[in-house]
């Protein structure tokens, strides 16, 4: 099943740290091992974007929902649920919040915490074999506009 992922709640519980300029890429990369081992769609909402930040990024076999300041991930992950109508029973959401998995509920949606999922992840990343392909790497380029990204400054 695909998943809906809250970053920012997540992010803590895999032993990453909130406080890090670069916790949304390090979550990232760890959520592309877990969609291309799992070979299923992996969405992940943050919360927080500056302005000009906000939007939508494809990495691997997953998608960034970056959400502009003054709203929630949580909105967008329960306006996301909402849009897919019967679709949404396919789906995981990753949260642990209440309200959130509420809202999966409601749509049918199958719920799990973060920390469910966090041992989720860890296990299934530690059980398979590393990629054995530099597809799916990043260029030098790549790995300079996702920096200039996340942490708000120019690398050139």
């Amino acid at each position: 099943m695909p998943y809906l992922i809250d970053g920012h709640n997540l992010i803590p519980k895999v032993g990453l740290r909130l406080d890090s300029p670069n916790d949304e890429l390090e979550l990232a990369r760890l959520l592309q091992d877990f969609a291309r081992i799992k070979r299923q769609p992996v969405e992940v909402y943050f919360d927080g974007a500056p302005p000009g930040q906000a939007g939508t990024r494809s990495l691997g076999g997953i998608k960034m929902h970056f959400i502009r300041a003054g709203q929630t991930a949580d909105s967008a992950i329960r306006a996301r649920l909402n849009k897919m109508g019967k679709a949404a029973k396919n789906w995981v959401v990753v949260s642990s919040d209440r309200e959130v998995q509420s809202s999966a509920h409601v749509v049918q949606a199958e719920a799990i915490s973060s920390e469910t999922f966090a041992k989720l992840l860890k296990k299934t990343i530690s059980a398979s074999p590393p990629a054995t392909t530099e597809k799916g790497k990043l260029t030098a380029a790549e790995v300079d506009e996702w920096l200039e990204i996340f942490q708000g400054k120019s690398t050139k």
